[in-house]
């Protein structure tokens, strides 16, 4: 991209997938329709996220064709921290902006970081409330043409393993904060009485869990359910996946936001989810879907188990979460709410 075109910089300092990674991966390109804007960092996103090399750091000091300052809207403390330094060290016409998922209040790093934003946007109410500043409340959307109930399904081995079976999923890193353990001893509990269900957890399992994993995968196999409770790792395209479940669980103890059961959901996907993260604000508890308390295995067990024998109720679930994500979670109405924050900046 030609710098003068950038007027805004979305820095993605990480190599690993991660929440943030994925909301830039799925906004960039839609905002790019509309707004000069690329990403900067190692070179581990899809080509169709625009970005541009860290030697364009030095054109910086040069402003945009249409604007008088660029806008670079920070995620994470290492890239707040290199904006500050862009800005006021360097003396780049730069406007900082900050997202903030977290559902706990912050270090006092983080809070020195955040104190040297111009603005500030909380992808939550319930992550607002952990700010010690002013936050526009901007929650995340979901790509409504990649997750919809109609379209690919999942193939291969475990996809075939699968047929005629019904499908219960959970998605994520296996790891105790996620809630892997949970998952597994709700269904402990309840499979035992539905034998036309099977359950799937995707996700990767880095070498620093790979004992939890293998603790679960022991407990399974005491319990018998080795062929009903499968491991997936880590899959290629988690969008057919949401497609075949017939019910998805989201367990995590904590979450920064967690996009998975909007995912899910935009797929025609009942849910049953914890509290943590921004949960509670995503699921309209009772319609389409249930919320329960974090950390507590028995009451998502209890919350699983009527949609394992109740057909219609899955199906009424199913039809109020898609058309709830449909009104209210359209990735284009993050992008515009976005789109209004930048103007106000670039108006200042």
């Amino acid at each position: 991209m030609n710098i003068r075109d950038v007027e805004v910089i979305a820095p993605n300092f990480k190599r690993r997938l991660s929440g943030v990674t994925s909301t830039i991966i799925q906004l960039l390109p839609l905002q790019a329709r509309t707004i000069g804007i690329a990403t900067m960092g190692p070179d581990v996103l899809p080509r169709d996220v625009p970005r541009l090399p860290y030697s364009a750091l030095l054109a910086l000091w040069s402003r945009p064709a249409r604007r008088r300052h660029r806008i670079w809207h920070a995620r994470r403390n290492v890239e707040m921290l290199a904006g500050i330094v862009l800005r006021d060290v360097l003396r780049m016409p730069l406007k900082l902006l900050f997202t903030s998922a977290a559902q706990r209040r912050h270090t006092r790093w983080t809070r020195f970081l955040i104190r040297r934003m111009d603005a500030v946007i909380a992808t939550s109410s319930r992550s607002a409330s952990y700010l010690d500043v002013p936050a526009r409340v901007v929650m995340h959307g979901v790509d409504l043409e990649r997750f919809r109930p109609d379209g690919e399904l999942p193939a291969g081995e475990l996809a075939d393993r699968l047929a005629g079976r019904l499908v219960i999923g959970c998605c994520g890193r296996i790891r105790h904060q996620k809630g892997t353990d949970l998952f597994v001893d709700a269904l402990l509990a309840v499979l035992p009485d539905h034998g036309d269900w099977t359950a799937v957890i995707t996700g990767r399992t880095t070498p620093e869990h790979a004992a939890f994993e293998r603790a679960l995968r022991g407990r399974i196999t005491a319990a018998g359910l080795e062929a009903r409770i499968l491991f997936a790792g880590e899959v290629p395209d988690i969008a057919p996946w949401f497609r075949h479940f017939d019910l998805y669980v989201a367990p995590p103890r904590n979450e920064g936001f967690g996009l998975t059961p909007l995912e899910a959901m935009a797929s025609g996907t009942p849910v049953v989810t914890s509290d943590a993260g921004a949960f509670a604000e995503l699921v309209v508890e009772g319609v389409t879907g249930r919320v329960v308390p974090a950390g507590d295995a028995d009451a998502l067990g209890a919350a699983i188990r009527p949609y394992l024998a109740d057909a219609p109720l899955r199906a009424a679930t199913a039809a109020a979460a898609l058309a709830h994500v449909r009104v209210h979670f359209a990735l284009e109405r993050e992008a515009a709410e976005i789109a209004a924050i930048y103007d106000t900046l670039w108006a200042d």
